[in-house]
């Protein structure tokens, strides 16, 4: 087995045995305790939400008094205590039930968003970066000053475009690749703090 697959299986078996749906809560774990994203009392976007670890993840940073609210295009088995939205984010719908039911006042946004991988790593780092900017364009109406977001991104040739374009948003962008992402993915996060709309 490559080291990297045993990483894999590591994160895999700490998701089952600690209850998380996915091993990919490790990464926003890991995220929230270098950068302190999600505090109590917040409510948090999660954005690509299926099949629900970073939301278990941010219930449990934002406490009673917080709100979670999940969206994505698959069905998600429920969660005590946060709001699922079925539907895409490009969906007027959809941003309209967000602003619903955060009563127009979002602290955070997540996106794990990834389109499905085709091995043609050109199309599938183009289809990506396309995600992530639905996921600004929906930040841009949601979340409010001074807010935050993280976004997943592809490493490749259209990443420094998006990270100019991010800071003409947000006053700090930091990119990082969390423990929990597998060394050999091209996977990193965005870390963008201190929201200020023009």
């Amino acid at each position: 087995m490559k080291l990297t697959d045993s990483k894999k299986d590591q994160f895999r078996r700490l998701a089952r045995d600690q209850g998380y749906r996915s091993r990919s809560a490790f990464k926003l774990k890991q995220i929230n305790q270098s950068y302190r994203i999600l505090n109590k009392g917040d409510c948090i976007v999660d954005i690509g939400c299926a099949p629900g670890g970073w939301m278990q993840i941010a219930l449990h940073e934002v406490g009673t008094k917080g709100k979670v609210i999940g969206v994505d295009i698959k069905k998600i088995e429920p969660l005590s205590n946060t709001f699922n939205i079925q539907g895409n984010i490009e969906d007027e719908h959809v941003t309209d039930n967000i602003l619903k039911i955060s009563n127009s006042c979002v602290d955070v946004v997540l996106s794990d968003l990834s389109p499905n991988v085709s091995g043609n790593w050109e199309l599938d780092h183009a289809r990506q970066i396309d995600l992530t900017r639905n996921a600004l364009r929906l930040s841009n109406i949601v979340l409010k000053k001074r807010g935050k977001a993280v976004f997943k991104v592809f490493q490749g040739d259209m990443l420094n475009e998006l990270v100019v374009e991010l800071k003409k948003k947000f006053k700090k962008v930091i990119l990082t690749k969390p423990n929990a992402s597998r060394q050999v993915s091209s996977e990193i996060y965005l870390i963008c703090l201190d929201y200020n709309p023009i």
